[in-house]
């Protein structure tokens, strides 16, 4: 009886799972006026960032997401992505203030309603796409989703999507 129990609970949770679906393409130019398009990191697993540059949160994601680019080098690329009112200027100052070692794009918002789906969007906001450019998991900073960005949990799933098991659904 524990048994089927339990098929019966992991076949809820495989069907309660949200489909990975393709990351949106895009093409932006960074903050040292090279174009980033995102079909050139086939291949590698992408952590992309969306943020302000006066966000707290976004801000003290900086170390957690170099880190993670340190440890894993070549094979992880990190894109973040400031949308307006952000400006040019407001961007220069972040990327030189916080050393940024990876690349800083501005979008009008397009990219970020592609990716969103919804009339809103909370920062920062993160999706883990893979090798092979599908959207494995994502998370927007919010109260119940502090663990995720404070307590390790981008680390987590980084960890196991390279060391290629799927990243956990998000609950």
């Amino acid at each position: 009886m524990k048994r089927i129990a339990l098929v019966l609970l992991c076949a809820f949770a495989l069907a309660a799972a949200e489909p990975a679906r393709r990351a949106p393409g895009f093409c932006l130019i960074d903050t040292t006026g090279q174009w980033q398009d995102l079909a050139d990191y086939r291949g590698k697993t992408v952590l992309l960032e969306f943020m302000q540059t006066t966000c707290p949160h976004c801000a003290a994601l900086v170390p957690v997401l170099t880190g993670l680019r340190q440890k894993y080098g070549d094979k992880l690329a990190v894109l973040s992505v400031a949308l307006t009112p952000d400006t040019p200027q407001a961007m220069q100052q972040f990327a030189a203030g916080h050393k940024l070692s990876y690349p800083l794009m501005l979008d009008m918002g397009q990219v970020a309603v592609s990716y969103v789906r919804a009339g809103s969007i909370d920062f920062p906001t993160v999706y883990l796409i893979d090798g092979n450019g599908m959207i494995r998991d994502h998370w927007s900073y919010t109260a119940l989703t502090k663990d995720a960005f404070e307590g390790g949990g981008i680390e987590r799933a980084v960890d196991k999507l390279m060391a290629g098991a799927p990243a956990a659904p998000k609950k």
